[in-house]
């Protein structure tokens, strides 16, 4: 036994070696910690002992297959099976086992490995998965229902049958006798456990009248511990096979009306991603009931808003056409006014949406009051309000209507709750014929002005020629654009990308420039967002695509150690159903040009529609091309589709990355979100590398790669080539 013993010593791994009859003969100090003994005590101990007692049987019969089949025996196998450790507690575990023959005795070597974090992390994915299935099937379900009956009973069929729960119910509360009432269940004998429960004591006395009557969601991770054992819900939720349990007040017009109740078998079922996720899902329905609700007064609401009773802004353009045909055939004059409350949303998120709302209602009735006609004004979102005089003298009359208003809005005391509030606005203006001729124009400028009165320090500001210039501004850099890409005057800049293991270069991002004749490199913040606005973004993408194809083919045929370069995609690309086209004719113009390409695409683009995303993006990997979500972290939810997307690079967005220095949360985070990814098999990229010390923890916490400034900055190809891709270099 020497040989083995002399190996045990040395192995990195926890190891065992038992003999014929089941018990260990020899075990390393790794496996002994690893089931919480001191060195030495497992010899002598049968494997049944390290074995929890109600898995024993059903482990000890897989072991047998492997003692019995000689032909698995000779060539070893590989399970995983629950551990216990000396104080009792289980652990999952990966066990290799082998044959080992010493002295003619037969022996079975076994290498032991804990998989408690992947198995954590395969059961968070896996629950995420199903709370995603669930709330998908409920959108669904919210567009396609318009009756609150059928609703509520597909919400609970789904919510078991997709988001795997033991049981739902949907219970409304009776305003009457403050009683709720069940209204749809799902689930094996969801009815019998109801009906048990009513018998005993009303629903509202339990957590249920408890989300309700104080607004918030009631969550239990484990009955046993939770709730109390004489209690109707513990007595009777032990004997229908539930451990765990959701329950989420449901909305109409924000006032709570009813609650949604989830049971889980498991203990725990609930993570704080999960939470998050079902109470995104209550407010969902909460908006189909409202929905619903609203449907019976479509033609109300097709015209007025619900909070104030004045007209919303369909039928705000509507009355100023109308009243424009007057000021025509009257040669008058004409103003249309948008007012901005400031601050409100600090008044809404500190007293909560009813009080905001009764504000709101509030300052509708001063500005009727005000104006004189209901007629004349309208509320068209959150804190914005319009309004139409249809008969006025110059700018100095207007002026004064204005600051007038202003005036007494601001001496007004408005009351909510025990509070007493000022409140100021911003107004832009706009006005007949000046401004323009019809409805939607006068809207527009009205707009314009309220945005530059809202950047600057005025009250209130008038559509002016210089509103028009600016606007005029944004037509030249379009021009100008256009021009750029006829005249080839866009280029790439490639970032290199570092492997943090070797420190060799693995990759390149390619960052589109405009190099304007006229000035200079102009910075992408003042061209990228026209590009998209106007449309562009199609052509110049597409020209980066070929260019970045050219320079690696360029590359690769001068004997330089081409490497793949990354592309960013803009949300109007990957949407446009040519976009898979593009990539097809891109690539199509060598047989080495897929390998060479690298699509970075954002989490939060890739989110928006998630099922076409996955679609497009399937598509476009079986070329050869592979694909990276860029920015991730910025959208947490996207966490539950990474097994879903066909991705081969994750990279960490360089927010999270500048907080790795700053504060423990930030290397969890960024730890969290590498180990997340390479369960997934997914390599991780970190961008926006600054520092040596940043870089030190992200090779610490197993990260695949790097870019960013410590590295360098964006390059043009010729010096990118010289300084990473020549000869000496590579040397």
């Amino acid at each position: 036994m020497d040989g083995i013993a002399n190996f045990f010593s040395v192995v990195p791994n926890p190891m065992v070696l038992v003999n014929a009859q089941g018990i260990v003969v020899l075990a390393n100090e790794r496996v002994c910690n690893l089931f919480g003994y001191e060195e030495g005590a497992l010899t002598g101990k049968a494997v049944a002992d390290l074995i929890p007692e109600r898995f024993r049987e059903s482990h000890l019969k897989l072991l047998a297959t492997y003692f019995q089949a000689p032909r698995v025996r000779e060539m070893g196998i590989g399970m995983e099976l629950i551990g216990l450790h000396a104080d009792g507690s289980e652990f999952p575990v990966e066990v290799s086992l082998s044959p080992y023959g010493e002295t003619g005795a037969v022996y079975t070597l076994a290498s032991l490995r804990a998989i408690k974090e992947r198995r954590a992390t395969e059961i968070r994915i896996r629950h995420l998965n199903r709370i995603l299935a669930m709330q998908s099937r409920m959108h669904a379900l919210i567009v396609r229902v318009h009756d609150r009956e059928e609703l509520f009973r597909e919400a609970c069929r789904i919510a078991v049958e997709a988001g795997a729960f033991t049981m739902a119910w949907i219970g409304l509360l009776d305003t009457d006798s403050s009683q709720i009432q069940v209204v749809a269940s799902h689930g094996e004998r969801a009815k019998e456990y109801l009906r048990d429960i009513e018998a005993e004591v009303p629903l509202s006395a339990g957590p249920a009248g408890m989300a309700i009557t104080e607004n918030r969601p009631v969550w239990i991770q484990n009955s046993e511990l939770e709730e109390p054992p004489d209690t109707p819900w513990h007595r009777h939720g032990k004997g229908f096979g539930w451990s765990s349990m959701a329950t989420l007040p449901l909305h109409r017009a924000g006032v709570p009306i009813g609650a949604l109740v989830l049971y889980a078998g498991e203990i725990g079922a609930f993570d704080e991603e999960e939470e998050r996720q079902l109470i995104e899902l209550a407010a969902n329905l909460s908006f189909a009931i409202d929905h619903i609700e609203k449907e019976r007064k479509l033609n109300y609401l097709a015209y007025y808003d619900v909070l104030t009773g004045l007209a919303n802004r369909t039928l705000f353009l509507n009355r100023v056409t109308h009243y424009l045909r007057s000021a025509v055939s009257g040669r008058k004059k004409l103003a249309v006014f948008l007012i901005d409350l400031d601050r409100f949303k600090n008044i809404n998120d500190s007293l909560g949406q009813l009080a905001g709302d009764k504000l709101l209602r509030q300052v509708a009735k001063w500005l009727t009051r005000e104006v004189g006609d209901a007629n004349l004004l309208a509320r068209l979102d959150a804190d914005h309000f319009a309004v139409v005089i249809p008969e006025i003298g110059q700018e100095d009359d207007v002026a004064l209507l204005v600051e007038g208003w202003m005036k007494a809005l601001r001496d007004h005391p408005f009351g909510v709750k025990t509070a007493t509030f000022r409140i100021s606005a911003k107004v832009g203006i706009s006005m007949y014929p000046e401004d323009g001729s019809n409805a939607d124009t006068l809207f527009k400028h009205a707009e314009v002005a309220l945005k530059q009165a809202k950047a600057s320090r005025n009250r209130y500001l008038f559509h002016t020629p210089k509103m028009t210039e600016m606007m005029a501004g944004k037509f030249v850099l379009e021009n100008q654009l256009r021009q750029a890409l006829d005249k080839h005057e866009f280029m790439l800049h490639y970032q290199p990308k570092m492997n943090m293991a070797s420190g060799k270069l693995t990759g390149a991002e390619a960052l589109i420039r405009w190099n304007d004749p006229r000035t200079g490199l102009v910075p992408p913040g003042r061209f990228t967002p026209m590009l998209e606005e106007t449309g562009l973004i199609y052509e110049v993408g597409r020209w980066a695509l070929g260019q970045a194809i050219e320079d690696y083919l360029r590359w690769r045929r001068s004997g330089l150690p081409a490497v793949r370069i990354a592309v960013n995609v803009s949300p109007l690309q990957l949407r446009n159903r040519h976009f898979i086209g593009d990539i097809e004719r891109a690539i199509g113009t060598d047989s080495d040009a897929a390998a060479s390409l690298e699509l970075e695409i954002t989490e939060g683009l890739i989110m928006e529609d998630v099922d076409y995303s996955i679609a497009t993006l399937r598509a476009i990997r079986a070329m050869g091309v592979s694909i990276a979500i860029d920015d991730f972290g910025t959208g947490f939810s996207s966490l539950s589709y990474l097994s879903k997307l066909p991705l081969d690079t994750l990279k960490i967005d360089r927010t999270f990355v500048s907080d790795l220095t700053e504060a423990p949360e930030g290397l969890a985070q960024v730890s969290t979100i590498i180990n997340l990814a390479h369960s997934l098999n997914l390599k991780v990229v970190a961008e926006g590398v600054e520092t040596a010390e940043q870089a030190r923890l992200l090779k610490m916490l197993g990260c695949n790669e790097m870019q960013g400034f410590y590295l360098s900055k964006p390059l043009p190809g010729n010096l990118f080539e010289s300084r990473y891709l020549s000869p000496y270099h590579a040397g």
